[in-house]
């Protein structure tokens, strides 16, 4: 009961922002006297929030913690399906792991899981990612689409282009997209994306997309291997950045992309991407499991697949970590 008192209190502050809610609002709404209403309150406070509260006006929400959990995420999130259903843990090993476990209990298209720290993230290639505690976003999120299993790759592009819009429409960064499956800001890594499947040999059960944000950290928050390569929007900002409200940014923005998609198909998730895309026309080096490649990026093909123009034609790379050609 209290629980429940309490996250609408919560949403009494968030639908109404730099607005005083009166103490007989707050009651008639949750049911309570105004000594219970106070003591919600100062339970608050202690939990990090900042409640001004000002005679014949009432109370308002000055500021909220750096936080992530089900309520926060929940509250002012525009979505029918992405992120209705959350698993938040404070700790865990990896978000993924625990996304495969739950799809197969069957848990619904567009489930969401999150956690504050990773003590065992997962990058492509088997590698770890860096997921240090209550700075960045670490989740993972159920996608059940009815695709054939060659058109799969496609999820993780249309990941990184609701990325990208969700990261520029909340901080103003010019964020850009780097094929396969990363997210720039000045030449550095700020989003990873790992996708992995179930799936069988004509079918696809479910598609599990698991962005790795670095949200908040500062430069000595990075291990001094990542220094160079790696930075956060809080580094490029300048401030610090409401996680929650991002995730509900990339929660929108990915489930308006993918009712695009499937009501039109790939191609206007293509051009997004190439609009995004910082790949195409550069000379790069691809270093695939069968080879390694050079050539200029001429772009993607219907399938996600990145076209690479050799000195021996055109080479189609399914799959590679990719560098610029320095000359």
């Amino acid at each position: 009961m209290r629980s429940a008192i309490r996250k609408r209190l919560i949403e009494l502050f968030t639908t109404a922002p730099q607005d005083f809610v009166s103490s007989q609002q707050i009651c008639d709404e949750l049911g309570c006297s105004r000594t219970a209403v106070w003591k919600h309150i100062e339970d608050l406070r202690k939990e990090g929030y900042e409640v001004e509260a000002v005679r014949r006006k009432g109370y308002r929400l000055l500021h909220k913690p750096d936080k992530i959990s089900e309520d926060e995420i929940l509250f002012g999130l525009e979505t029918e399906e992405f992120g209705r259903h959350i698993y938040f843990q404070e700790q865990v090993s990896s978000t993924q792991l625990i996304a495969h476990d739950l799809v197969n209990e069957g848990v619904p298209h567009g489930t969401l899981v999150v956690s504050d720290h990773q003590t065992e993230g997962k990058g492509r290639l088997q590698r770890t990612w860096y997921s240090p505690n209550s700075t960045g976003i670490w989740m993972s999120f159920i996608v059940r689409p009815d695709i054939p299993l060659h058109q799969a790759p496609q999820m993780t592009l249309l990941a990184s282009v609701a990325i990208t819009e969700a990261i520029r429409q909340q901080t103003g960064l010019s964020a850009s997209i780097k094929w396969p499956n990363d997210i720039m800001l000045n030449g550095k890594k700020v989003v990873g994306i790992l996708t992995e499947l179930k799936a069988e040999a004509d079918q696809v059960h479910a598609v599990i997309i698991g962005p790795g944000i670095n949200v908040n950290q500062t430069v000595d928050d990075f291990p001094d291997d990542l220094k160079d390569i790696a930075t956060s929007l809080r580094m490029e900002l300048g401030k610090k950045v409401d996680r929650a409200a991002l995730i509900q940014s990339i929660m929108y923005h990915f489930e308006k992309r993918y009712d695009e998609y499937v009501t039109h198909g790939f191609e206007p998730i293509k051009q997004l991407w190439e609009d995004y895309t910082t790949t195409t026309g550069q000379h790069i080096i691809a270093r695939t499991i069968n080879g390694q490649y050079t050539g200029k990026a001429l772009g993607i093909n219907d399938e996600g697949v990145l076209l690479l123009e050799t000195s021996d034609g055109i080479q189609k790379i399914y799959s590679a970590d990719i560098e610029l050609e320095t000359t």
